[in-house]
């Protein structure tokens, strides 16, 4: 007969933390959260990418691409870009982080001269930036013919119809730097003719960038910016078990700093020929994560197969709909309490410590610390990151309120076919995930800053100031579903004004 687990697995929201005693050392500013992103000999060497934040994005169309990984970069985290594109376009999106220079932004608002006012509106309302750049095939290289800000119309004493070309900034008109340029020469001549940005551009007048005013001190804003040794951002790519031997390759070409196997399900032949493929032809050189995977065997098998990190989790996600389409899966604090044993287990057999990411299952911020006390090195998030200006969707007003589409990689919308390593047929029978909205954010800096606050103000109350101490010393007690009702507001009634925040 099958085997029976004698207890039933459980998710973040059945536990909490027990406080523990905090020193005048524990502090949140005393905090760190460095954490380690692939393998290593701990004890006898350092870890070749280290995290400066526990946070990555998953690879996922609705949540990681260029943009995205630029801004996390800025923040110490690491993007993976999705893997369910072309092999050029993805090899692009990496080529453009690695090449990103800090005050130096691709223009995310273009138009041609023949658009118009309404059109104007429309996309400052979607994007939220009030400077637009009219190229002429409206792409954020084109050949530059004007620029169009808010200062330039005013929609209650102008026809909706007005083209653009009637109102816009010609480029005669502009002050431009050519490429090349420092950041602090484009920004002395931003002050010097006052103005709020300046475009880049080639010898063929094609725009490749803005510096903005309000962006002089950005690369003295995010310290923990996390940077290669060329002073490049870093960033990860999702690859495929199915075209490897073509993807990687290019991904390597465009500076790619780790990439990982996006998969529903890692405990796979399949994984371990993707990854014994990239071994005999890169060796160590190319980091490389795997998984999904929900217990000790899983965690083990892809360990002893090579990968550089091993991800946790099957069927949490917000939009995830394994466990009702096929009946697997397991609850993500179970999985990542077991895993984390396995990955002790294996340290202490082998010397070689292999971080594990838990993918899946955040709902709240505190399940952050939840799940970097269960033993998670970083998590991975996708519906997180998908509330953000800075993720690939538009904003959208859906029934007076501000969201984000944000869909599953196992959904008909993404036809991401090659996840799922199953040696069959190149289609997908059924759907493992669901076309959805979730509620817009703002911007990832003030959403990440807040969170993390939150993590290193409760890693202070159990008593610790880094990651590893957390996952020593954090004592977790399962709660009763009487006790989670008692854990928020009760018995009292809201204030009106209180209840509208």
């Amino acid at each position: 007969m099958a085997y029976y687990y004698p207890e039933p697995s459980h998710t973040f929201s059945e536990y909490l933390l027990v406080p523990g005693y905090t020193s005048e050392e524990d502090t949140p500013q005393n905090v760190s959260l460095r954490t380690p992103l692939v393998k290593y000999r701990k004890g006898q060497e350092e870890c070749p990418i280290m995290l400066n934040i526990p946070l990555v994005s998953a690879i996922m169309q609705s949540v990681s691409d260029d943009r995205m990984a630029i801004a996390l970069a800025k923040e110490g985290g690491m993007s993976f870009i999705f893997g369910s594109q072309s092999i050029e376009d993805e090899a692009a999106m990496v080529r453009r982080v690695k090449s990103f220079k800090a005050g130096f932004v691709v223009s995310g608002s273009n138009l041609t001269p023949f658009a118009t006012l309404a059109d104007v509106v429309e996309l400052k309302e979607r994007n939220g930036f009030s400077t637009i750049a009219i190229t002429e095939d409206a792409t954020p290289n084109g050949k530059l013919l004007g620029i169009v800000s808010s200062r330039d119309y005013r929609t209650s004493r102008m026809s909706l119809d007005t083209p653009v070309s009637a109102f816009m900034t010609p480029r005669d008109k502009l002050v431009t730097a050519p490429l090349g340029t420092s950041l602090k020469d484009a920004n002395d001549i931003i002050w010097d003719h006052k103005l709020n940005s300046l475009p880049i551009v080639d010898e063929n007048d094609h725009l490749c960038y803005f510096v903005f005013r309000k962006d002089y001190s950005e690369h003295k804003d995010f310290p923990l910016g996390l940077q290669d040794e060329q002073k490049r951002y870093m960033v990860g790519a999702g690859i495929n078990s199915r075209d490897y031997a073509e993807r990687v390759p290019a991904l390597v070409e465009a500076g790619v700093d780790c990439v990982c196997i996006d998969s529903s399900e890692g405990h796979s032949v399949w994984q371990k020929r993707t990854i014994d493929w990239i071994r005999e032809h890169y060796g160590e050189s190319v980091k490389i994560g795997a998984g999904n995977v929900v217990d000790r065997e899983g965690f083990l098998f892809l360990a002893e197969a090579g990968a550089d990190f091993v991800k946790v989790g099957i069927g949490g996600g917000s939009i995830c709909i394994t466990r009702e389409t096929k009946g697997i899966g397991r609850g993500q604090a179970t999985s990542l309490i077991e895993v984390a044993a396995a990955r002790d287990e294996y340290f202490e057999k082998t010397g070689v410590y292999v971080p594990i990411c838990s993918d899946g299952g955040i709902v709240h911020d505190y399940h952050m610390t939840l799940a970097l006390a269960m033993g998670a090195d970083f998590l991975m998030m996708g519906r997180y990151f998908a509330r953000f200006d800075e993720s690939p969707t538009p904003k959208l007003l859906v029934n007076g309120v501000y969201v984000k589409e944000y869909w599953g990689e196992g959904s008909n919308r993404a036809r991401n076919w090659q996840r799922y390593d199953t040696g069959g047929k190149n289609s997908l029978a059924f759907e493992e995930g669901v076309d959805s909205y979730v509620t817009y954010a703002g911007s990832l800096h003030d959403n990440v800053e807040r969170s993390l606050y939150k993590v290193k103000s409760t890693m202070t109350n159990v008593g610790v100031i880094n990651i590893p101490d957390l996952q020593k010393e954090a004592r977790l007690t399962l709660v009763s579903a009487v006790s989670i009702v008692e854990g928020g507001y009760h018995d009292v009634t809201l204030h009106t004004t209180t209840s509208q925040q």
